[in-house]
């Protein structure tokens, strides 16, 4: 059945007008022939105005000299172009403004002509929102940019003061045991004074019951036949004030040592003078049958030294030796030169150290397990440990338990 309510022309009006895109063909000569209103009402002109006019009053006057060539390609190559196809594209409209637009284009060919039609969006709106958008990212981005360097000073910060903080925990820490140290030092010197006059008593008393009770014999001896005994008691006296009195000079030497006034004096002696003198007292207490072998040939050796410090640490070690060692025993005393040290060794056959106290020997106050019944400070070898190290020397030795003990001191021959 016809239709008669439009025929064909009427309906392609229809639709031509009603389309919402701008809709404008133009022929090869690029003159507008038909233009539909919504291209009109978007480019500003009234309708039919822009019938017969050049398309170029629709494109910026910067494209015009190269237009009229890509139009002619296009006509040549006769192909559909997508809107907005590769390009950014404006528009020109009547009061000579510009605007952002899509276009199609689409050639055709009636009645042997050619014509391009191009359907044309203004895309203002989009390049705005687009605008918008990237303005709203650069903001964003600048926000982000901003928040994250202050997250990062904070960080910064936040590390800052957790350095202060461990910095704070290590110094109270360290106050801490400061604390506890001085607190542990307090705890061990009154034990220390403790076993300090406790010792005291000792090792004072009974030296001085036996001379007390040396001295009340020998005044009963008044007859000349009992003289051996009266020279037994005498002896008997002599050792016990020997005793005496290398402990007093121990605990000097230790009260010099704790108060700071560890001051030496320094002079060049002999050493055949020094060995001389030592061996000389030590014979005092040997026990029978021990015999000190030492060198003698040893005048032209000389050092620069304090004599007495030596000699109280020589003393020590060889008074030492002739105590824990047995009757009838031989006791090695020998001096060498290593380059400008003196080396002194002292050899006894003795008891030996115990191999679990070895490492506690030079404490002050040790006694080792198989000594704790001979009368004996525990001293000794610490002073003498002490006062060699401030005098630029060293103490070491070596012992096997039944079988004896070296010890081995090395002092500068020179003061450095």
């Amino acid at each position: 059945m016809k239709d008669t309510f439009l025929d064909n022309t009427n309906l392609f009006d229809l639709l031509f007008q009603a389309a919402s895109e701008g809709i404008i063909v133009v022929n090869s000569s690029q003159i507008v022939v038909v233009a539909n209103s919504a291209a009109e009402l978007m480019f500003g002109y009234e309708e039919g105005e822009l019938i017969n006019q050049h398309l170029d009053v629709l494109i910026p006057k910067k494209y015009h000299h190269s237009h009229q060539d890509h139009f002619n390609k296009f006509l040549d190559k006769s192909e559909k172009r997508q809107m907005g196809h590769g390009r950014d594209l404006h528009g020109v409209k009547k009061d000579g403004s510009l605007f952002p637009v899509e276009a199609g284009l689409n050639p055709f060919k009636m009645d042997g002509e050619q014509y391009v039609m191009s359907l044309v969006i203004d895309i203002s709106v989009r390049k705005e929102t687009q605008r918008q958008i990237k303005e709203l990212n650069s903001e964003l981005e600048e926000k982000i940019e901003i928040r994250t360097q202050e997250l990062s000073e904070s960080v910064d910060e936040l590390k800052n003061l957790n350095l202060d903080l461990e910095e704070e925990i290590n110094r109270r820490k360290e106050a801490e045991k400061k604390i506890k140290d001085a607190l542990q030092k307090e705890k061990e010197l009154n034990e220390l004074k403790t076993k300090f006059l406790s010792l005291v008593s000792h090792e004072f008393k009974t030296p001085l019951s036996g001379i007390l009770t040396s001295a009340t014999l020998a005044e009963k001896y008044t007859k000349e036949e009992q003289q051996e005994k009266r020279e037994r008691h005498l002896v008997t006296i002599r050792n016990k004030v020997h005793y005496l009195n290398n402990i007093l000079n121990d605990f000097l030497s230790i009260e010099r040592l704790d108060s700071g006034r560890g001051q030496y004096k320094f002079s060049n002696f002999g050493l055949k003078r020094l060995i001389n003198e030592v061996v000389y007292n030590a014979n005092i207490t040997l026990k029978d049958g021990q015999e000190i072998v030492y060198p003698k040939d040893i005048e032209d050796v000389e050092l620069y030294m304090d004599e007495k410090i030596l000699e109280l640490i020589l003393s020590n070690l060889l008074g030492n030796a002739i105590k824990y060692s047995p009757e009838n025993t031989v006791i090695k005393f020998r001096v060498n030169i290593e380059e400008e040290l003196l080396v002194f060794d002292i050899e006894d056959e003795g008891r030996g150290i115990p191999k679990k106290d070895q490492k506690h020997i030079f404490e002050r106050y040790f006694r080792a397990e198989n000594a704790l019944l001979d009368q004996g400070t525990g001293i000794g070898l610490n002073i003498a440990k002490t006062h060699l190290k401030n005098l630029g020397g060293s103490i070491q030795f070596v012992s096997e338990e039944n079988k004896g003990t070296t010890f081995t001191i090395r002092v500068p021959m020179n003061k450095s």
